[in-house]
């Protein structure tokens, strides 16, 4: 195996498999969890959620926090038009409810265009207690209801961490919060965000030197943290 020369922190669990293929090219990839997020436990949401399943409604997730907690408590394939952002909610939301996907894109505003040019006039917005405003506020201003339904929580978990790394990964503007709390932004460390939104909030929290994913995905961020710092120079790194 070659010996490990880079450093990479994620901010949320990585398969294992990838980080065995990170080690096998060099990489010590640690992974910190900085927000702990559960599904509501509620009775009357429950059922809400089970009635709305029997319903035709047109629905959007942005997270897999969201499609997990609606999936562990609706008993049957819903009657919905499904909207997603990113690949990975897409293909969760598809396999755990058993439905295809009317259209993805890679962020908030992509994905309120498409919902915007579908003509869509009403939508059920299925998020957490934390969410970010760019898909209600374009969505309203287009004249379009969407009612939100909160199906689980995110809790800041801040850590500090001991030394600067090559690169951090993040997967959500929570974590980037709850990172920022606690840490400095290292001058030295670049760090990727898994979309637009939380590059966003990388810059407006003070990091420095910030490159988003060219897709959505955790295994896309990190390999996109790996190759960048294979091609990196000593000058740039400085």
């Amino acid at each position: 195996m070659p010996k490990a020369e880079r450093t990479i922190l994620s901010t949320r669990p990585l398969p294992a498999a990838l980080l065995l293929e990170a080690a096998a090219s060099g990489f010590v990839v640690n992974c910190l969890s900085f927000i702990h997020t559960e599904a509501i436990e509620d009775p009357a949401l429950t059922q809400r959620l089970r009635f709305l399943a029997t319903e035709p409604h047109s629905v959007v997730f942005t997270s897999m926090n969201a499609v997990e907690a609606v999936a562990a408590q609706v008993r049957q394939t819903p009657h919905w038009k499904l909207y997603c952002i990113g690949n990975t909610t897409r293909a969760l939301a598809e396999s755990e409810l058993g439905l295809k996907a009317a259209a993805t894109a890679d962020d908030a505003a992509a994905l309120a265009d498409r919902i915007i040019a579908a003509g869509e006039q009403e939508l059920l917005f299925f998020c957490g207690n934390i969410r970010r405003d760019t898909l209600p506020v374009k969505l309203r201003n287009s004249g379009i209801a969407l009612e939100e339904i909160t199906v689980y929580r995110t809790e800041a978990a801040p850590q500090r961490i001991g030394s600067a790394y090559d690169a951090v990964l993040f997967f959500s503007p929570s974590a980037v919060q709850s990172f920022a709390s606690v840490n400095q932004w290292s001058p030295s460390t670049v760090y990727f965000a898994i979309g637009s939104t939380t590059a966003e909030a990388l810059r407006s929290a003070g990091a420095h030197r910030v490159i988003s994913a060219d897709g959505p995905g955790k295994e896309t961020l990190l390999r996109r943290a790996m190759d960048y710092l294979k091609n990196i120079t000593t000058t740039d790194k400085s």
